[in-house]
């Protein structure tokens, strides 16, 4: 008998297409209903919940009540990052869907990915805080310096007010449009949750982009001065 992570099950779970249509929709950090998230599926109310249950079953989403309300979320930053990871690996082997209209172009530039800025800002706004010895080390071991941490207080982040999570400070996440890493973890969260209670930008309404304002867009560039090539609009 085999041993180990049963990630035959896991990918069973991601790979059913209403089931993944459900997944990305989470991925906007909202708590959808499962109503919302039939639609979002293409599919009728009875057969989404039946693969709500089982990927509630499966520990990748969790469910949340509110009176008579129940509502769903991804379960945790790893679940994210997982699809995350894989919507990178689709579009790398040419596994894209049909494009819609302008918000695909707006998702390229700045969205959500989960709880954090993802895009070609989010890029920006990691690739700044590296080359400015901000953030430094890889992987497991990527940690905020002392300036690093006078910085993010000037934007506004009291990191001691940040919740106790077993989440890292500060994690890379792959994205999958620019195809290079940006900013995760309770620092990433902390960042976009300051740039829109500083009026930089807002959460687009039934989507996951993120839309800076003018000035939003001039402060940000200020901030995070970018120091690489611009990734190339992708087709």
């Amino acid at each position: 008998m085999k041993e180990g992570p049963d990630i035959a099950r896991v990918a069973a779970l991601i790979g059913d297409p209403a089931r993944a249509n459900i997944l990305t929709a989470l991925m906007s950090g909202k708590a959808l209903t499962a109503s919302e998230l039939a639609a979002e599926a293409g599919v009728g109310l009875p057969t989404a919940s039946s693969h709500l249950r089982k990927l509630e079953e499966g520990g990748l989403i969790a469910q949340r009540k509110s009176g008579r309300h129940r509502y769903f979320t991804l379960s945790d930053d790893e679940v994210a990052k997982v699809l995350e990871a894989l919507m990178g690996l689709a579009a790398g082997h040419g596994h894209l869907r049909t494009r819609t209209g302008p918000k695909d172009d707006a998702l390229r530039r700045a969205r959500v990915c989960y709880n954090h800025l993802a895009g070609e800002m989010g890029v920006q706004m990691y690739h700044a805080l590296r080359a400015r010895g901000f953030v430094t080390g890889e992987d497991e071991k990527l940690a905020l310096t002392d300036s690093g941490r006078g910085f993010v207080a000037g934007l506004g982040v009291d990191l001691a007010a940040l919740p106790r999570s077993r989440a890292p400070l500060c994690r890379e996440c792959l994205d999958w449009s620019a195809r290079q890493s940006h900013l995760a973890g309770q620092l990433g969260r902390a960042l976009l949750t300051q740039f829109i209670a500083n009026g930089w930008a807002r959460r687009a309404k039934d989507s996951r982009a993120v839309i800076f304002t003018r000035q939003g867009e001039m402060a940000f560039a200020q901030a995070f001065t970018q120091t690489f090539p611009r990734p190339e609009p992708r087709g």
